[in-house]
């Protein structure tokens, strides 16, 4: 409902309800999307799967409300104001949050993706578990391991290995001695053919395990980097085949390690 005046989407709304052409909700949901819509305060108010697609709420009050998996993606929300909103699984992804408040929300899985935010405040380490890929204006301060890593999970599952890569570049550099971001590099790498680069990493990764006393799964990166150490056939394109059976059972011994790699990444809700 962007670029509708609050009075008129209050009709719009009113009028699709009585037709029967919107999903049913509750009356305390229904009078709380018309409450801010018109006034664009809405205070602890009951917001849970609200559909507010591109809805202009630049300077809306939403502090300590429900917003649970509500859909804002597109939505005008400049200099809005979340302390203490529950925002988890929420799709804000294309919003504008520029200068929006968002200290002590709650951000778990929310979808971030392509949202501008400039000069937003958020706390520190709460990107950790949202989905944050072309998001613009983020603090670098913001962008910890935990972040970085999760970015590069995501990347990864979508198919987007060069940018994961990147990403858990950028994680390693934040936390040299986190072995997942290490073990996680190493298999995009070697979807990538890069197999030198990918035994290099699943090696390093394997100290690191040792050192923490997980001896056996420091034994199965050593053996995955020795069988990709071992075998490094050239393809076509005078680059690593990763398609030779020593190659792909390498990988497949480190299959086991995808979750531990995915850390605690939250898949998305939308």
């Amino acid at each position: 409902m962007g670029g509708l005046q609050p009075r008129l989407a209050v009709l719009l709304l009113g009028s699709l309800t009585a037709f029967g052409l919107m999903p049913p909700a509750g009356a305390s949901s229904f009078d709380a999307v018309v409450r801010l819509l018109d006034t664009r305060s809405c205070k602890r108010c009951e917001l849970q799967d609200a559909d507010l697609v591109r809805a202009d709420l630049r300077d809306a009050d939403l502090r300590n409300a429900q917003l649970q998996r509500a859909n804002l993606s597109g939505a005008r929300l400049d200099g809005a104001k979340f302390g203490g909103a529950n925002l988890s699984f929420t799709s804000l992804q294309g919003a504008s949050l520029r200068g929006a408040d968002l200290r002590g929300a709650t951000l778990e899985g929310t979808d971030l993706r392509e949202a501008d935010l400039s000069g937003a405040q958020v706390d520190t380490g709460s990107l950790a578990t949202t989905h944050w890929q072309g998001a613009r204006g983020i603090d670098p301060a913001l962008q910890g391991h935990a972040e970085l890593h999760n970015a590069g999970v995501a990347a990864a599952k979508a198919g987007r290995l060069p940018e994961a890569e990147r990403f858990f570049d950028a994680a390693i550099q934040r936390d040299q001695e986190a072995a997942i971001s290490w073990v996680a590099r190493g298999i995009v790498r070697g979807e990538q053919a890069k197999t030198e680069q990918a035994a290099a990493d699943f090696s390093y990764a394997a100290q690191l395990y040792a050192t923490s006393g997980d001896l056996a799964t420091s034994e199965q990166l050593l053996e995955a980097s020795a069988k990709l150490k071992k075998d490094p056939r050239q393809g076509k394109d005078g680059g690593n085949a990763f398609g030779s059976q020593v190659v792909g059972g390498a990988m497949g011994v480190v299959q086991f390690l995808l979750p531990l790699a995915a850390k605690a990444f939250i898949p998305l809700a939308f």
